[in-house]
C-alpha cells in the first residue's frame, strides 16, 4: 500500500475505533476541525502527560502555568502577530478555492523528491547489498535531472520567501505549471497576504478598540507572566516555564487530517537564559527534545533535524524536528532561540520593567529565551501513523494492530471471560477490581475470544487477560501480549506487577 493509501486507511480507522471524528459531522462537518473520541482523548492525555512530566518533573528549573486564551490585544502587537502573522494566499478562479502559495510550491518540490526517492528505491532493489546511495544519486541521469529541477525551483522559492515577493510566488506557480487539484486548471489570481488570527469582540458593543484575538500560540501567555513566575517562584536564571493549551489559527488550507487545523493544542516551554549563552542552551534543548522522541521507540531513523533557511522575526537560530509521516518528513517540533525579542517588546509596549537582576554579574538585563514547541495533534498523528500496521497470519488470516508505545496506549489491559457462564464473568470482575485502580482497562464479553483480541489489537491495548475454567481451579489467567501474540499462564496475584513493567510512564522517563 502506498503512503497515500495508508493515510486514507488511517483516517477511516480513527473514526471506526473512536479516536477522531469530524467535528459537527451531523451538520456535514467543519473544515479543519476535529473532535477526539473516547480512545483519542486517552491517547492525547497520555502524550501530554509524558511531555509535562518530562519537562517539569525531570527538570528542577522548569515550572508550569496555564494562561488564558484571551489576552490584552496589545500582546499581539508586541509579539508581531498583528503586523506579520500572514500567509501568502492564491485563488483558483475556476474552482473558487483558496490555497497557500508557499504550500503549493512545497508540495511541488515534495513530488520531485518523491520521484528521486523512487529512482533510489529501484536502484537499491536492483543492486542489493552492493548499493551505494550517494554514488547512485551523483551519477544516475534521472536523479540528476530531477535534482537540478528541484534546486532551481527551491532557490527561486527561497528568494521569494526571503524578499516576501508575492509576485515571485505566483510566477513560480505559473512556470512550474502547478494546477488546482480540484479544477485541474492554472487560472490563478495574484498572491496576497492574509492574517491568520481569529478576532472577536470583548463586549457587546463592537468597535476597533474592543477587538480581542484568540491566541495563535501559547508562548505569549508565558512571556507576559514571566515576572510573576520569576518573583513568586524565586526562580534563578536559567529557568523555564512550560504550558499546554489550545491555540487558534485561521488556516485556509485544510490538509493532511489533524496535521494542520484551525483549533489545535500546543506543548511549549520557554527557557530563559543569560544573553550570550543562548546558543549553548539551544544545542542542549535540541539534544534533550530529540531524546524525548526517540525514547518512544518509533525508530531514530524516522526523525531528523531541519535547520530553518529563513528565520522568523524573533529568532537568531531555529530548527525543526521532522518526523517521517505517511506523507513524508514534516515538522513535528520546533526549537527556537527567540533572543530577547518577546520580553523586550512587552517591556517597551507595556512600560513595565521586565528584567532579571543577575547576582553573579551584579547587573540587570532582559533575559534571552530558547523555546521548544510541539503540537499535541501532530504528535498524536505521528504516534498513530507509525503504530498502524496490518500483519499477515498463518492460514491466510490477517490482523490490524496499533503498536502504540505501551505507556501511551489508551487502554492498558482488557479483561475477557472466555464464555458468559460458569461463573467466569463474576471471576473476571474480580480481576477487574484488582487492576482498575492502576490501569485503564476494558471489560469485554461479547463475541468469540478471537474477535475480542482483534478489537483490542485495533485500539492498541498492550495486554489481554482471559479468564477461563482453569482460572476457577488454580486462579491463573492467560496473559496475551499485543505485539508478539504470545500467551502465558500467570497467577492473578502477579498481573499487576507484570503489566506495570511495560505500561508505566516512568519507564519512558527513565530513558531520558
Amino acid at each position: 500500500m502506498t503512503q497515500e493509501e495508508l493515510f486514507k486507511v488511517l483516517v477511516a480507522h480513527c473514526k471506526e475505533y473512536g479516536f477522531i471524528f469530524p467535528s459537527s459531522e451531523i451538520y456535514d462537518g467543519l473544515a479543519a476541525v476535529y473532535d477526539y473520541g473516547q480512545m483519542g482523548v486517552e491517547l492525547k492525555n497520555n502524550i501530554k502527560r509524558y511531555w509535562w512530566e518530562a519537562m517539569t518533573r525531570l527538570h528542577e528549573d522548569v515550572v508550569g502555568i496555564d494562561s488564558c486564551v484571551f489576552m490584552h490585544p496589545k500582546t499581539w502587537v508586541a509579539s508581531g502577530h498583528v503586523a506579520a502573522f500572514n500567509d501568502p494566499l492564491i485563488d483558483n478562479r475556476d474552482s473558487k478555492k483558496r490555497y497557500r502559495a508557499d504550500v503549493l510550491i512545497e508540495d511541488y518540490l515534495a513530488k520531485i523528491e518523491e520521484k528521486m526517492n523512487k529512482e533510489v528505491a529501484k536502484g537499491r532493489k536492483r543492486f542489493g547489498d552492493a548499493f551505494d546511495e550517494a554514488q547512485f544519486r551523483a551519477t544516475n541521469p534521472n536523479v540528476l535531472r530531477e535534482q537540478a529541477k528541484y534546486d532551481e525551483v527551491h532557490a527561486r522559492y527561497k528568494a521569494a520567501e526571503d524578499a516576501n515577493d508575492l509576485a515571485a510566488y505566483k510566477q513560480i506557480i505559473l512556470d512550474c505549471e502547478i494546477v488546482d487539484p480540484i479544477s485541474g486548471t492554472r487560472n490563478w489570481t495574484d498572491v496576497r497576504q492574509f492574517n491568520l488570527m481569529f478576532s472577536t469582540q470583548g463586549s457587546n458593543t463592537s468597535g476597533s478598540d474592543d477587538v480581542l484575538y484568540l491566541r495563535p500560540e501559547t508562548a505569549q501567555g508565558i512571556f507576559v507572566e514571566y515576572l510573576n513566575v520569576q518573583k513568586t517562584g524565586h526562580m534563578k536564571i536559567p529557568f523555564g516555564i512550560a504550558q499546554i493549551g489550545k491555540a487558534f489559527r485561521n488556516e485556509i488550507v485544510a490538509r493532511q487530517f489533524i496535521f494542520r487545523m484551525k483549533e489545535f493544542e500546543q506543548m511549549e516551554m520557554e527557557f530563559f537564559v543569560r544573553p550570550g549563552t543562548e546558543m549553548e542552551w539551544f544545542e542542549a534543548w535540541k539534544k534533550a527534545r530529540m531524546a524525548w522522541h526517540v525514547a518512544l521507540g518509533m525508530g531514530a531513523e524516522n526523525y531528523r533535524f531541519h535547520d530553518h533557511e529563513k528565520l522568523a522575526h524573533y529568532a537568531n537560530a531555529a530548527t525543526d524536528i521532522e518526523f517521517n509521516f505517511p506523507f513524508g518528513f514534516k515538522e513535528l517540533e520546533g526549537i527556537h532561540s527567540r533572543t530577547d525579542f518577546d520580553l523586550g517588546n512587552h517591556q517597551k509596549l507595556s512600560g513595565k520593567k521586565i528584567q532579571y537582576f543577575d547576582p553573579d554579574l551584579g547587573e540587570s538585563y532582559v533575559p534571552y529565551c530558547v523555546e521548544t514547541s510541539i503540537g499535541v495533534d501532530r504528535m498524536f498523528l505521528a504516534v498513530l501513523s507509525h503504530s498502524y500496521r496490518v500483519e499477515e497470519l498463518e492460514g491466510g488470516d490477517s490482523r490490524v494492530v496499533l503498536g502504540i508505545p505501551a505507556p501511551l496506549a489508551p487502554v492498558k489491559v482488557a479483561v475477557l471471560p472466555l464464555v458468559k457462564k460458569d461463573g467466569l464473568p463474576e471471576l473476571a470482575q474480580e480481576v477487574v477490581n484488582e487492576l482498575k485502580y492502576d490501569f485503564a482497562y476494558q471489560y469485554d464479553e461479547k463475541d468469540s475470544i478471537g474477535k475480542r483480541y482483534r478489537r483490542q489489537d485495533a485500539i492498541g491495548t498492550p495486554f489481554c487477560v482471559t479468564v477461563d475454567n482453569d482460572t476457577l481451579v488454580d486462579r491463573t489467567v492467560t496473559l496475551r501480549d499485543r505485539d508478539t501474540m504470545e500467551q502465558v499462564r500467570v497467577p492473578i496475584s502477579e498481573l499487576r506487577s507484570i503489566i506495570d513493567k511495560k505500561v508505566n510512564m516512568s519507564n519512558l522517563l527513565r530513558k531520558l
